[in-house]
């Protein structure tokens, strides 16, 4: 199982997200530690309202991710998640293919169908089409990373004989899907290399508008479900599926190490491959710690 840090969201507006330390310096200390990569969410526009009550601040993915790619090597790369609606698809290909290839293969492209109505109002886009993007988005990639001709018509853009290169280094670059609704699972199992639900309490799930998954069982069974409409759909590739280690005591991971190593262990048994954890730093000293301290713990 692989360990993945969220670099930590400054939620709020009194405080600066980089204020727990310089991505670059963060993302080294990382991998130095031995995670397997990091992970950065995005919201391009979100609400006054939703920011000032808690929502969290976000930097552009691919732009810090592309930062990242300079300072680390080996590293993976990941957007957790990027709303792919947002982007015309030709972009969203461009900017993936680009941090792919500046990095020599490390980007894992983490995408979602969205849930903010006010950020789609801002970004003019209409939210009810959102799933009919989405798809053109997973139809489009693969063709604009094959570096070859092709023409695509989708409901706001006509592409003709249209071509893109460079390629990325990976074929394809890995897409991980998020949502846990029915129609994000099969979108998993028949065009995706992975699958980021999110496991909590259903006013969790309400909030960002997916169906509730409450338990490492429910979980489960919803993997089980994945591998085995891959498995008929004629698959034969793995499909990582990630959880997110949202046990606040981890912040100081020596304490409780057992609890935690066991907890982790029944996530593995699950199916899970990869775990993401992040840390609520409020400073780059308190960071670099938890790095440091969570690497010997759980990953040397």
């Amino acid at each position: 199982m692989r360990f993945v840090y969220h670099y930590p969201e400054t939620n709020g507006l009194e405080r600066d997200m980089l204020d727990a330390g310089a991505i670059g310096a963060v993302a080294a200390a990382a991998e130095k530690a031995g995670f397997h990569g990091l992970c950065l969410s995005e919201h391009p526009a979100p609400s006054a309202r939703w920011l000032a009550s808690g929502g969290h601040q976000s930097l552009d993915p691919f732009v810090a991710l592309g930062h990242v790619a300079a300072v680390t090597t080996r590293l993976r790369l990941h957007t957790n998640l990027s709303v792919a609606p947002y982007r015309n698809p030709f972009l969203l290909a461009k900017a993936a293919a680009t941090v792919d290839k500046l990095s020599g293969g490390r980007l894992v492209l983490g995408l979602g169908a969205g849930y903010m109505k006010t950020e789609f109002y801002a970004l003019g886009v209409d939210m009810a089409e959102r799933n009919v993007l989405f798809d053109e988005v997973l139809d489009v990639l693969p063709l604009h990373w094959s570096g070859e001709p092709f023409s695509y018509q989708g409901r706001h853009f006509d592409a003709r004989n249209v071509i893109a290169r460079p390629r990325p280094v990976q074929n394809p670059i890995p897409i991980w899907i998020g949502g846990n609704s029915k129609l994000a699972r099969r979108r998993v199992a028949e065009r995706a290399q992975g699958w980021m639900p999110l496991v909590g309490p259903p006013e969790l799930s309400a909030a960002v508008r997916t169906t509730a998954i409450g338990s490492l069982a429910e979980l489960g069974s919803m993997i089980s479900e994945i591998r085995e409409t891959a498995a008929a759909a004629g698959r034969t590739d793995p499909i990582d599926l990630q959880y997110s280690y949202k046990d606040r005591s981890i912040a100081t991971p020596a304490v409780e190490a057992d609890r935690h190593r066991a907890a982790l262990a029944e996530i593995e048994k699950a199916g899970v491959t990869t775990v993401i954890v992040s840390s609520p730093s409020v400073s780059p000293e308190a960071t670099f710690e938890f790095l440091e301290a969570f690497g010997a713990t759980y990953l040397s």
